[in-house]
């Protein structure tokens, strides 16, 4: 029995059916026919632009973002695939707070789904900090089928490891 490292807290049966795609050589097959795009965001200005329209869509009244960008750092093994990150410095007599989103390298080459997917998450956590009910309600608002796309995350993952 393969072992899913990105799927283990989903239900027994949704496993099976990602096992029985990788035994039948179809997983890359059922990838491909859900997201056969590419997105054009590939430079840290372009997904600074990308996630400051997100963010006045949905969350105007949350803090700015200082910056955005791809961190090649970011990897599988810290179980990360964006952050969200608050740097306070004190500047005069005042401290001052930067927020920054890293997002890993890897969606460069995504699917535009994952890499939105992605954002949003790494937006939510402006509002809300934990990943409770609200913040999942709050992600699902910003995208639509928010849950479906995070599932289908971590099969490309599984597929993308196996490659």
């Amino acid at each position: 029995m393969t072992a899913l490292k990105y799927l283990q807290a989903y239900p027994a049966p949704l496993q099976d059916q990602v096992r029985r795609l990788i035994a039948e050589d179809r997983l890359g097959d059922y990838l491909n026919q859900r997201y056969p795009g590419r997105h054009d965001v590939q430079s840290d200005k372009a997904l600074y632009g990308y996630a400051l329209d997100l963010k006045q869509e949905y969350l105007r009244n949350a803090p700015a973002i200082d910056k955005v960008l791809f961190d090649n750092r970011l990897d599988l093994t810290h179980r990360a695939l964006g952050l969200h990150t608050t740097v306070s410095r004190v500047q005069g007599g005042k401290l001052k707070a930067k927020k920054e989103i890293r997002i890993a390298s890897l969606f460069k080459e995504a699917a535009p789904e994952f890499l939105k997917m992605i954002v949003v998450h790494e937006l939510a956590h402006f509002k809300e900090s934990d990943h409770n009910k609200a913040f999942y309600k709050l992600c699902e608002h910003m995208l639509p089928g928010y849950h479906q796309i995070e599932f289908d995350l971590r099969v490309y993952l599984t597929w993308r490891d196996m490659q």
